[in-house]
């Protein structure tokens, strides 16, 4: 087994460059996050570091028109990478394109708003890393999961769209949309080279691929709270997540998964 650098406190992590193979990376797609993006990147850099592993922080900014790229490089942190993006092209291009750049042998993406605390990333590691999972999957609606501060709309909403891809995709998972998933490095490669939806509705499509190419995935209950600032607008993602379907479906059928 390769020998792995560990960092040992969350200055050294700021300071001394990786030397040596990865053991994890953490993709964090970031839109117009300003005012969000430090006190993310200070809780997962904080916590992760005291975890004793070689690993690397990448933001995948999608175009943002404040000044998140500008307070992320300000800080100068030695394993932390900033994609830059032109323009905004959605969530799943930014998320795609921090996968494709990852260099760890098990590659999580977590959201900006930081809903699910990055201490629930054990539960993930424990199944990638010592279970033998391609996948792992952080769950709002697996048993002992809990969430907080979510509306009865959302709560409706999020109830309407598990049953459809329960019921007529055939998903394994009662959660697609939760934005805490780790994978191994080659199925996150594999799955997001393969993939065509560069919106909201993208890790749908990766869950189907996974489920139809026969990756073993673990859904994992985590604590998750509607953070304050999301920049979701339900009914424009629910009419979106709708059509994204309709898309899966008919690429499927036309054979384009079948040449990934």
């Amino acid at each position: 087994m390769v020998s792995l650098m560990a960092y040992e406190s969350y200055t050294s992590w700021k300071t001394e460059p990786i030397k040596g193979d990865i053991l994890l990376s953490i993709v964090v797609p970031a839109y117009n996050e300003e005012v969000r993006i430090l006190p993310t990147i200070g809780a997962i850099a904080s916590y992760v570091s005291d975890l004793g592993m070689a690993w690397e922080l990448i933001v995948a900014d999608d175009g943002s028109k404040d000044r998140t790229v500008q307070l992320i490089q300000e800080q100068k942190f030695a394993n932390l990478q900033v994609l830059k993006a032109p323009k905004n092209a959605g969530k799943g291009n930014a998320v795609h394109r921090g996968m494709l750049a990852a260099r760890g042998r098990y590659i999580l993406f977590a959201d900006a708003d930081n809903s699910t605390p990055i201490e629930e990333i054990s539960k993930l590691l424990e199944k990638v890393q010592r279970e033998g999972y391609d996948i792992a999957i952080g769950s709002r609606a697996a048993a002992g999961a809990a969430e907080g501060h979510k509306s009865f709309l959302r709560h409706l909403l999020s109830w309407g769209l598990r049953w459809i891809v329960r019921n007529i995709f055939r998903i394994g998972v009662r959660d697609t949309q939760c934005g805490f998933k780790m994978y191994t490095r080659e199925a996150a490669q594999r799955l997001h080279q393969a993939q065509t939806i560069m919106g909201f509705s993208f890790d749908l499509e990766i869950l189907y691929l996974a489920s139809k190419w026969g990756y073993r995935i673990a859904e994992v209950p985590v604590a998750w709270v509607d953070a304050p600032g999301s920049k979701v607008d339900t009914s424009k993602e629910v009419k979106r997540f709708l059509r994204d379907l309709f898309i899966i479906k008919w690429n499927d059928l036309r054979g384009v998964y079948a040449k990934a």
